[in-house]
């Protein structure tokens, strides 16, 4: 029996950030979106989401949901069967980047969520296309509805976030690291180099997307996903 795919979306968005992939992939087995808008910090959020998740089960994050990802693999490998890492970072937040997220905890505490989450992801972290501007407001509608708390909250779980670098290096489960070749945000060498800790694992640059390769390219990401899915759990 195929085992279930956990889903954790990224920084202020839902499940509709997976839609495609959801739609797809449940067609043969249980797809579960965790919630990554609660808790203030990484180890906090995993331990929710832990507690919400099958008894073992395929995990998939991106952005901040991978971050959370690799934090659940850390404190329980033997539940984690197989790990996707889609356009995130495994190191600790770099000091120049948490700074500039004080500017965007200001706007939105003033009543400016819009400008701050329209700082944050920029036409330019996208691949051109015409998808662009749905893709866009989706991100808006999603991060208005979550609000200035949630978005206050999780800068703070960023900025906090622990550095991942060991607990990639003893992953044994199938791994895939997919990363859109326009992400400016987590930028292509950032999943080189976490491929490169990972044992046995299968990185994939997906063209003509940015940092949502789920939205900007549904079809080949779920492509990518599925293959990673039909992997064998013991790799030799």
């Amino acid at each position: 029996m195929n085992e279930p795919l956990l889903l954790l979306p990224g920084m202020m968005c839902d499940a509709r950030v997976f839609l495609p992939q959801i739609v797809a992939l449940s067609r043969d087995r249980a797809v579960q979106v965790g919630n990554v808008s609660s808790g203030g910090t990484v180890e906090q959020i995993a331990e929710q989401v832990l507690a919400a998740a099958p008894a073992r089960f395929a995990l998939a994050g991106h952005g901040l949901g991978g971050v959370v990802a690799m934090e659940v693999a850390r404190r329980a490998p033997d539940r984690v069967t197989r790990i996707a890492l889609l356009d995130t970072n495994a190191q600790s937040e770099m000091p120049n980047v948490a700074a500039a997220r004080e500017a965007q905890i200001v706007k939105a505490r003033a009543g400016r969520l819009a400008d701050a989450i329209r700082d944050g992801v920029k036409p330019g972290d996208l691949a051109p296309g015409p998808r662009n501007a749905g893709i866009l407001k989706l991100l808006l509608d999603m991060a208005l509805e979550f609000g200035p708390e949630v978005y206050i909250r999780q800068c703070r779980v960023m900025q906090r976030r622990p550095d991942q670098q060991k607990t990639l290096r003893v992953l044994r489960a199938p791994a895939l690291v997919v990363c859109g070749l326009f992400d400016q945000i987590t930028p292509l060498r950032r999943h080189e180099f976490m491929a490169t800790l990972i044992p046995h694992a299968r990185l994939e640059a997906v063209a003509d997307a940015g940092h949502f390769p789920m939205l900007e390219q549904p079809d080949e990401t779920t492509r990518l996903v599925r293959n990673w899915l039909a992997q064998p759990l013991v790799l030799r």
